[in-house]
């Protein structure tokens, strides 16, 4: 039987009794971010080696391709139910699990899976799990923080998706070192040190609400929120369109600017970092201005950058403009989309909410380039893939101003004193 939900104390709340500490609240969050970290360092260690495996094991561009969206569908799909499972057992439970039932197909792919391209997509499937960390933190961190904190907070743990750029940064470098085993094995060590000092460090928020519902009856209630369809839509567009840049700018700037691999690769990695690093400011200005006037604005930018770059402007300035513009606005949407999520969603869903919107911003960041790759192939210019992405954002921009702006309450402009 599911025990019954345990509400918090509503009076020792309003004495402030149960306020946990600033410090212990910092320290859960420093905590979670990494554990995100590092489960998105490990959910993206294939796609680094992935032109290794295709000269090694003879793999077709359909073959590689396969093999880098494997995990990242997986682990998309998988905070859904992640999600709701963290609404009922909490993160203290769930990041240590998550993280050690990661191990395994880490260590499995570095010592045996390799060799074949069947290991590597059974490996890479349940190296997907690692990306439902995700769908843990952000219940987790938004239940020990007051309303009007936790866009910044819920913006800070999601900078952990910077982990991706840390596989990025190492994965080569580590099997140039050592061996192709030698990335996986680093990887599993910092796994499993982390999933014991988050079981023994880890606790859940004073007063969390508990779900009393079955696991499906709570995904169906879920999905009867309209807040989870409205923060899917947008961050579908959102960090889907941070995906989409960060796997597909690097073919798009040698072949629309003819930049050299290395130097694709070096502006593809500053894109990221700014992203990762606006995230957290978009939750700051969430918390200070509201999500929904952050939205408008970061869409906007986005919209914009998208109509500039449509006429492939030089690189030396308007280009890269357009190109970082859009980054920072992306990191910034992101971040509110989760302010919003935090503000509107009931005590309770918000993990099986962050699950269904999280596998939204995922899956949507793989539209994107097979778009842009059939626009390319049939005229020979990215003029109309990224006419479409204008488009795309100018819809979600007038979404947001006439429906999403319903669904939570904004927050009163601060006037300037004197």
């Amino acid at each position: 039987m599911d025990k019954q939900p345990v509400p918090p104390d509503t009076a020792a709340l309003a004495r402030g009794l149960t306020t946990p500490p600033s410090g212990r609240r910092g320290l859960m969050l420093a905590l979670a971010l990494l554990g995100f970290g590092l489960n998105f360092w490990a959910w993206a260690l294939l796609s680094p080696l992935g032109p290794r495996f295709q000269d090694s094991l003879d793999l077709t561009s359909f073959e590689q391709s396969l093999l880098v969206a494997v995990p990242v569908v997986v682990g998309s799909l998988g905070r859904i139910p992640v999600g709701a499972l963290t609404d009922r057992f909490g993160g203290r439970t769930m990041f240590p699990l998550v993280s050690a039932v990661t191990i395994v197909p880490v260590l499995f792919l570095g010592l045996w899976g390799h060799d074949s391209l069947i290991a590597l997509l059974a490996g890479g499937f349940f190296l997907g799990i690692a990306g439902t960390a995700f769908a843990v933190g952000v219940p987790f961190v938004n239940a020990w923080f007051p309303p009007e904190r936790r866009g910044f907070a819920v913006g800070l743990f999601g900078a952990g998706m910077g982990g991706t750029a840390i596989s990025a940064l190492t994965t080569v470098r580590l099997v140039d070192a050592g061996d192709v085993a030698t990335p996986f094995l680093v990887t599993a060590g910092a796994l499993a040190a982390y999933a014991v000092a988050a079981a023994l460090l880890l606790r859940d928020a004073p007063g969390r609400s508990v779900p009393a519902e079955p696991l499906a009856a709570r995904l169906a209630a879920t999905m009867r929120l309209r807040i989870t369809w409205q923060a899917s839509a947008l961050y579908a567009v959102t960090f889907g369109g941070y995906v989409a840049f960060s796997v597909y700018l690097p073919v798009y700037l040698k072949t629309a600017y003819g930049l050299t691999p290395a130097d694709a690769s070096n502006r593809m990695a500053g894109f990221v970092l700014l992203a990762v690093v606006m995230r957290p400011a978009g939750g700051w200005l969430s918390d200070r201005y509201g999500p929904v006037r952050v939205l408008n604005a970061s869409l906007a930018l986005v919209t914009a950058g998208a109509l500039v770059q449509t006429f492939t402007p030089p690189l030396a300035f308007a280009g890269t403009a357009a190109c970082l513009a859009m980054g920072a606005a992306l990191g910034v949407g992101s971040g509110a989309t989760f302010a919003l999520v935090a503000l509107a969603t009931p005590a309770g869903r918000v993990g099986s909410v962050t699950g269904v919107v999280g596998a939204a911003g995922g899956l949507g960041g793989f539209v994107p380039p097979l778009v842009m790759g059939a626009v390319y192939g049939s005229w020979g210019s990215y003029a109309a893939g990224l006419a479409l992405l204008m488009l795309v954002a100018a819809a979600a921009l007038v979404f947001t101003q006439t429906r999403v702006r319903r669904a939570a309450p904004e927050r009163e402009v601060p006037v300037p004193a004197g």
